[in-house]
């Protein structure tokens, strides 16, 4: 099946555009989604981040702590390598499982590290990303999840610039403060159209 891969800084936009595209047939597979569900009460990231975070992470409920973890990774580099050492793999093996079931025109794996993890782009056939100005995803991250400045500047970076992700799409959605729903659903059909049409060459080209 086809795969794409779609990404974006933090407060692009991906999770509207993630699923504008299920609702016009594709399979999403969330990684953000696939590593809250891994780090709830008894998903099996809890005790290996347990060992070696200790319960400072941990919730009463069992439960990671996310805002404890992000202050600590962002602040901290070689703790967030660790960190992801530990849930990366896990989300990789989730993400291959959900794709192998997976029914829709493609599969639309959402992952917001793409560019910097390096694991991602051999495993998808293009790249989209999610773009829009630092500015403006400040914004949004403070309106949506008010996390303060300093945590946000060093989410941003700790993450690909946005040159950096331009520099290797296959495709490009403008999701900029300036541009509309309507506009945005625009260029989301027209570019889903387009994979619809790479999804079928690529089902006929396969062996049977």
């Amino acid at each position: 099946m086809f795969k794409l891969g779609l990404t974006g800084g933090i407060g692009s936009g991906k999770t509207q555009v993630a699923n504008l595209l299920a609702d016009l047939g594709a399979s999403v597979i969330d990684t953000d989604l696939i590593a809250h569900q891994l780090t709830a009460a008894g998903g099996s990231a809890i005790e290996p981040i347990r060992q070696a975070f200790s319960e400072e992470v941990i919730e009463a409920s069992g439960a990671l702590n996310r805002a404890r973890m992000r202050e600590l990774v962002f602040a901290e580099p070689a703790r967030r390598a660790e960190l992801e050492a530990i849930l990366h793999p896990l989300i990789g093996q989730t993400a291959r499982q959900e794709a192998e079931q997976a029914v829709g025109l493609y599969v639309v794996f959402v992952v917001p590290l793409l560019v910097e993890s390096g694991r991602w782009r051999q495993q998808i056939d293009r790249l989209c990303v999610v773009d829009c100005d630092q500015e403006t995803q400040i914004e949004r991250v403070r309106t949506r999840n008010g996390i303060e400045l300093i945590t946000i500047q060093r989410i941003l970076a700790a993450q690909a610039t946005r040159e950096q992700r331009l520099a290797v799409a296959d495709d490009v959605i403008d999701n900029s403060k300036t541009v509309s729903l309507e506009a945005l659903k625009k260029q989301v059909l027209v570019l889903h159209q387009g994979w619809c049409n790479l999804a079928k060459v690529a089902s006929n080209t396969r062996p049977h």
